[in-house]
């Protein structure tokens, strides 16, 4: 399984998962010329969009990808909120799987500001992906994961000392911390869950301010032991 990072901020999100046999995009929230772009214009080739929430950083390119003949699925909230329709729209729920190509996707529920999805991507090959963004709690715990795509967003005492510099108002930072997953998030969730397939973890959504991408990298690095990439 092949991931690759088109975007990963609070300005936009876009990621590809590729199997050699199905192609998936996760999240469309940049513009629809950067998608084409970063599939040499190929967009044919993506066999289904999920999308988690419908914040514009991850559904900027909704719109686009449906007129190009794309399916999306999300869920029934994002779907009244964005405000879309069509064949190529499709419900999704937390806990029912379903199929794209070789994966079957099982959505989850995460704890967002919004209703919000993660996803479990398991194909024939064995591969199996954990993708979970945007949240500040992840409920369940996961077995056999090969690749782990996961928010680490910011870290609390980064968070903190710019609190107190005045560079972060003190309401933003709640919002952060009932919204987002912080590297000591990361830290206990990935200490819960078996990690002994694990060939690859993704650090996603990380902050301009808040964050430290070297940082974050060597820690979850010295703490799995795993190959670590920062998107």
């Amino acid at each position: 399984m092949q991931i690759k990072s088109i975007a990963s901020s609070s300005k936009g999100n876009c990621y590809i998962v590729d199997d050699g046999r199905t192609k998936i995009l996760i999240e469309c929230g940049i513009e629809y010329k950067e998608i084409q772009k970063a599939l040499n214009f190929g967009i044919s080739s993506i066999d289904g969009v999920l999308v988690s929430h419908p914040h514009k950083d991850h559904c900027r390119s909704v719109k686009d990808m449906i007129k190009a003949g794309i399916d999306v699925y999300l869920s029934e909230v994002a779907i009244e909120e964005i405000g879309i329709s069509g064949h190529r729209i499709n419900a999704i729920y937390s806990k029912k799987q379903f199929s794209i190509g070789t994966f079957i996707v099982l959505p989850f529920e995460l704890q967002h500001d919004v209703f919000n999805l993660g996803f479990l991507l398991a194909n024939q090959a064995g591969d199996k992906l954990l993708y979970a963004t945007d949240t500040y709690y992840i409920r369940y715990k996961f077995h056999g994961l090969t690749h782990i795509m996961v928010e680490c967003n910011y870290s609390l005492d980064i968070l903190k000392r710019n609190v107190d510099a005045g560079t972060v108002p003190k309401e933003l930072k709640t919002r952060i911390l009932k919204s987002h997953f912080s590297l000591e998030n990361v830290k206990q969730f990935l200490r819960a869950n078996d990690l002994s397939k694990v060939q690859e973890i993704w650090l996603l959504h990380l902050s301009d301010g808040n964050s430290n991408a070297e940082r974050f990298k060597r820690e979850i690095q010295e703490l799995t032991g795993k190959m670590v990439f920062v998107a």
